[in-house]
């Protein structure tokens, strides 16, 4: 779901998102079944090929035991992030993203989100590019910087 809604608004991921759950009988395909789709199938659901790869790279780490998902939530926020970059597809905000959405880490800010920083720029008058203004002012609301970014995004009405 991570890979799907990168650079995109949450209405078109949202729309995506639902037409992958489609391509399986189960809302939580496993890997294997993932990797039984084609590129083009997924291309086919609104995918770019690069994300297409990317859901599989992930699919690929899980069935071949590289990722244990099992261990990641006993890692540091640090240590997850680490272990997810690895794969193609999956960078900082990704992982940052996983760490908010799936793990519910309670401490996480995700400077690279531009949503985040629109509702920053809007709200504070820090402009969207000046990524140490931004960084500076999330300390500000440790140890729940998690909370803030969902205030941060609310305030956009995306969701």
């Amino acid at each position: 779901e991570i890979v799907v809604s990168q650079q995109l608004s949450v209405k078109v991921a949202d729309v995506i998102y639902a037409r992958f759950l489609t391509l399986f009988t189960t809302k939580t395909p496993t890997p294997k079944e993932i990797l039984n789709v084609t590129v083009d199938n997924l291309r086919s659901i609104g995918l770019s090929r690069s994300k297409a790869n990317y859901v599989q790279n992930i699919a690929s780490a899980l069935d071949s035991g590289s990722l244990v998902i099992s261990q990641i939530p006993n890692l540091s926020d640090e240590d997850v992030k680490k272990e997810l970059v690895k794969i193609k597809g999956l960078g900082p905000w990704s992982a940052e993203m996983f760490l908010i959405f799936s793990l519910k880490r309670p401490d996480i800010f995700a400077v690279g989100d531009l949503g985040l920083r629109t509702a920053i720029e809007k709200l504070y008058g820090v402009k969207r590019d000046s990524l140490k203004e931004i960084e500076k002012l999330s300390q500000s609301w440790r140890p729940h910087r998690s909370l803030a970014s969902r205030l941060l995004w609310a305030s956009l009405e995306n969701i």
